[in-house]
């Protein structure tokens, strides 16, 4: 319900569609014994860095079947939804495109046969269509990006465009350099997503860690809380979801700054809340 609420009142930059990151998270120390950490799978809005959902992946399965619960109350119609290799799953797949939504998802060993199709395209007759060289972490790397639609059909539902990216990093302080190369799919033709557009939505959906997993672990220390009793880790985290989303709600871009902000003055929050409600 919070989550059709914090969509219905944001919207994607004008001219865009809504992209939508999934991503999961365990509650560490919602562990107990033997037991692990409870574990959830969250929906972010890329743009706006609100969360539009969260539900819980039960102990006995994984957050396959878990993608379609938390965006069945989410209008999906022309939005875009980016999610890891876990979800590069054919049922997915038709899921979404049933609903009206795109995606980009991540190819890996996990689908062997789509892999290797993948990797024995003709890459080098694909021009390049990105490239940047960032420093950080005391490392340079070097990503270039090259996309292209497939007009043989690729062995997934709906995949009409492939992309390759190739990560180069590189010591700052010497040493050797590693390769890491990674293939992407999307039911998105080029008219509708080019592969500079493409390229920015891979980036974009690893915001879902820095804007929302981090800073629930950081701002609100989530990982050293102990609550495992019942539903409530899952209703703290929820919380959180919301205390993160009602402050960018309003235009602020630090959560920790802003939380600092509204604990000052107790009335603060609630005026807040009501601007939203207005």
């Amino acid at each position: 319900m919070l989550g059709a609420w914090a969509a219905a009142v944001t919207s994607p930059e004008a001219g865009t569609r809504r992209r939508v990151a999934v991503d999961g998270k365990t509650l560490r120390g919602s562990r107990t014994g033997e037991v692990a950490g409870r574990h959830l799978l969250a929906a972010l809005d890329h743009h706006t860095g609100v969360v539009l959902g969260q539900v819980a992946v039960d102990a006995k399965t994984n957050e396959i079947p878990a993608l379609s619960i938390l965006l069945a109350d989410l209008d999906l119609t022309g939005v875009i939804v980016t999610a890891d290799a876990l979800h590069t799953q054919t049922e997915t797949a038709r899921w979404l495109v049933g609903r009206g939504a795109h995606y980009v998802l991540t190819v890996k060993a996990n689908q062997p046969s789509l892999y290797a199709q993948l990797a024995a395209l003709p890459w080098g007759q694909v021009t390049t269509t990105a490239r940047t060289v960032e420093r950080g972490h005391g490392r340079r790397e070097r990503r270039t990006v090259k996309a292209t639609e497939v007009r043989a059909g690729l062995l997934f539902p709906y995949a009409v465009q492939a992309m390759r990216i190739t990560r180069r990093r590189q010591p700052l302080t010497g040493g050797p350099t590693e390769t890491e190369v990674a293939y992407l799919i999307t039911s998105l033709p080029t008219h509708h997503a080019s592969p500079t557009r493409l390229a920015a939505m891979v980036r974009e959906h690893w915001l879902i860690e820095n804007r929302l997993h981090w800073v629930r672990d950081v701002t609100f220390g989530e990982d050293l809380s102990q609550v495992r009793t019942g539903n409530t880790p899952q209703v703290m985290a929820s919380l959180r979801n919301l205390a993160i989303t009602i402050p960018r709600l309003t235009g602020v871009t630090n959560i920790a700054a802003g939380i600092r902000h509204h604990a000052r003055r107790p009335e603060r929050p609630l005026e807040a809340i009501m601007k939203l409600a207005c």
